[in-house]
């Protein structure tokens, strides 16, 4: 198992859909539901043992079909790649309970285009190849379309043309760029990319400044950067509650591959390659900043608010990437396991709220009161306080992180007015719709929202909200954890040792 074990993350989803999808299960929605969630506990303990194992062992290759890099699909695990895949295998296993309460029954397929939008996710993370990082942004795409409109509706039709287009003209730039990269490179393996970089000839050096750009004007609209976020509010607001929950990790796939791509291939020390961008993506991540806090802000409604979190918290990140140092790097890797998991809890508790306010939904209006108004309130409380960067929860500890690295790399002069007016923004609008949905209330409880609300939503909700405490609670470790990773990302692997130290 140990020798497969980069590989099953991708596999166990696979199978899981191919699974759910034969006709024994496909007409029974209960099994369906109950085979999804013993595959996804599954997940969970194989991506936390690849964890330990990275950490202790450092990065584990695998060559499907055992092909020998450069050539063949090569997955690569390291404690990088491997604490995007827990998070992202935690984060699908809390939604996906808060879907078995019923979302799920809104239409067809649902658990195994969850599945296979894993499967997509998983893949990302664990490519060593650039080509085969589009293959899997492909795969995870489709079943995002797919997922985006589940259950039908005009709103989320109309979001969804708008999320299709954003993502095939982004599809097409990556198809050029990796052409490009391929003539500059010869190669599009990742740690071979990085190992050319500084030796390419005066008539390549071009062609790979012009596949680098391209590549992070594509992953800039994955990631919601400036001026290409428009897709997202309306996107996350107009979805399933728990769609909208698992999409929390998808701007994050972008901020990955900058890591990987710009992180190592374009690395400082690179010869003329080297910091390839990040002067234009420091005004642009501070820009996202801004314009996040804005829109968080004029929110009227929770998910609104939510998304524009999302913008907000993407910004942060991106500045993680355009400051350039492995602390920097190490601080976004914490930051991104606390915003991911802390947004995706928030949309579920959104879910709560407009499960029982009726006709008001979500919107910052008067309405009846909640049924359980004291435990919605509270996890939306661990939300909000965790989201703000109040201590001592997660946020306050990634924001430390994120302030100190900026103050060792020389660019605290930014960093931190970004970082600080953006908490003060969260804390006046969340503040704002705490007050509003919890306490401007009028009538009597709606008698159909005890059929509608269920035990699975709370479950749910409560165990992303719980995480905002582990990471607390495991700071430290987690800290050193995340600079371990990004040392090794930037430190890099040679061909040799993902050939397992054949020649």
């Amino acid at each position: 198992m140990m020798m497969h074990l980069p590989a099953l993350p991708v596999l166990l989803p696979f199978f899981a859909a191919v699974f759910v999808l034969f006709p024994f299960f496909n007409e029974r929605l209960p099994l369906q539901r109950l085979v999804t969630q013993l595959f996804l506990l599954a997940l969970v303990a194989v991506s936390a043992l690849m964890l330990y194992t990275t950490l202790r062992d450092g990065a584990l290759g695998y060559a499907m079909g055992d092909w020998e890099a450069p050539f063949g699909i090569f997955l690569l695990a390291d404690p990088m790649s491997s604490f995007m895949v827990l998070l992202t295998s935690v984060l699908a296993l809390g939604a996906h309970l808060y879907a078995c309460a019923g979302e799920d029954a809104t239409g067809r397929y649902f658990h195994p285009l969850y599945l296979f939008q894993l499967m997509g996710l998983n893949g990302a993370f664990l490519t060593a190849d650039a080509f085969n990082l589009f293959v899997f942004f492909e795969i995870l795409l489709i079943a995002s379309y797919s997922l985006l409109i589940h259950g039908g509706g005009r709103e989320r039709t109309r979001a969804a043309q708008h999320y299709v287009l954003y993502n095939l003209i982004g599809s097409a730039f990556f198809l050029v760029a990796l052409a490009v990269l391929y003539h500059a490179f010869g190669t599009l393996n990742i740690p071979d990319m990085a190992e050319r970089a500084p030796h390419l000839s005066d008539e390549s050096l071009p062609l790979a400044e012009a596949g680098g750009m391209l590549l992070m004007l594509v992953f800039g609209i994955k990631a919601a950067l400036l001026p290409l976020h428009f897709w997202l509010p309306r996107t996350y607001s107009s979805t399933s509650i728990p769609v909208a929950a698992l999409f929390a990790v998808m701007t994050k796939v972008g901020l990955y591959s900058m890591w990987r791509i710009h992180g190592v291939v374009y690395a400082e020390g690179h010869g003329e390659l080297g910091g390839l961008g990040l002067d234009l993506l420091a005004v642009l991540s501070g820009l996202t900043v801004v314009v996040g806090s804005l829109g968080v802000l004029a929110a009227e409604s929770l998910r609104r608010l939510i998304a524009n979190l999302v913008i907000l918290s993407a910004g942060t990140l991106l500045m993680t990437v355009a400051m350039g140092t492995t602390q920097a790097v190490a601080a976004g890797v914490y930051y991104t396991l606390h915003s991911t998991l802390m947004s995706g809890a928030f949309f579920l508790v959104a879910g709560l709220v407009v499960l029982q306010r009726g006709q008001a939904g979500d919107r910052f209006v008067r309405s009846r009161p909640m049924l359980a108004p004291k435990l919605t309130g509270f996890l939306f409380a661990i939300c909000a306080m965790a989201l703000i960067g109040l201590p001592p929860f997660s946020g306050f500890v990634g924001k430390v992180f994120i302030m100190q690295s900026a103050l060792d790399s020389g660019d605290a002069w930014w960093v931190w007015p970004l970082v600080l007016i953006s908490g003060l923004a969260a804390m006046i609008a969340l503040s704002r719709a705490g007050s509003t949905l919890f306490w401007r209330t009028q009538g009597n409880v709606l008698p159909e929202v005890k059929e509608r609300l269920s035990r699975l939503h709370f479950a749910g909700a409560g165990l992303l909200c719980l995480t905002t405490i582990a990471l607390v609670l495991a700071a430290g470790p987690l800290t050193e954890w995340s600079m371990r990773a990004a040392q090794d990302m930037h430190q890099g692997v040679s061909l040799e040792q993902l050939n397992g130290g054949r020649p």
